[in-house]
């Protein structure tokens, strides 16, 4: 089977970025020697989840109201509602506010501040 196993963020202001995903989530960027490319630590090694790479943009940014023209990812949250007013005052956007997935947990979606998106997902089997 074809899992993923890495992804990438590709941002116009590396720097910036970095700074956002890392006051959000945590995640930690080594870079690599020789590149303009950052190793994204999104965990400790064995914890569920998968790690990632940044990238220079190399062209513009995705247009406002543009349609979705990459892979989407989600990230585990304790808490959408502060991830979700952490992004705005860290620069970012709600792209889609908060909503029940029966079952499962609360889902919402930001833009980081350089248009790209990524959900947050916090797990409540009660939600509805």
């Amino acid at each position: 089977m074809g899992r993923v196993v890495h992804f990438e963020i590709h941002a116009s202001l590396p720097q910036a970025a970095i700074a956002f995903y890392g006051a959000l989530l945590g995640w930690s960027f080594v870079p690599m020697p020789g590149f303009e490319y950052w190793v994204i630590q999104t965990g400790a090694p064995g914890e569920p989840g998968i790690d990632g790479g940044l990238v220079p943009r190399r062209g513009e940014a995705p247009l406002h109201g543009q349609a979705v023209n990459a892979f989407v990812c989600t990230a585990h949250v304790d808490s959408v509602d502060h991830k979700l007013e952490r992004a705005v005052a860290l620069g970012g956007q709600v792209a889609l506010p908060k909503v029940a997935i029966p079952g499962i947990g609360w889902l919402a979606y930001i833009k980081d501040p350089d248009g790209n998106i990524l959900g947050l997902m916090q797990q409540d089997p009660s939600a509805r």
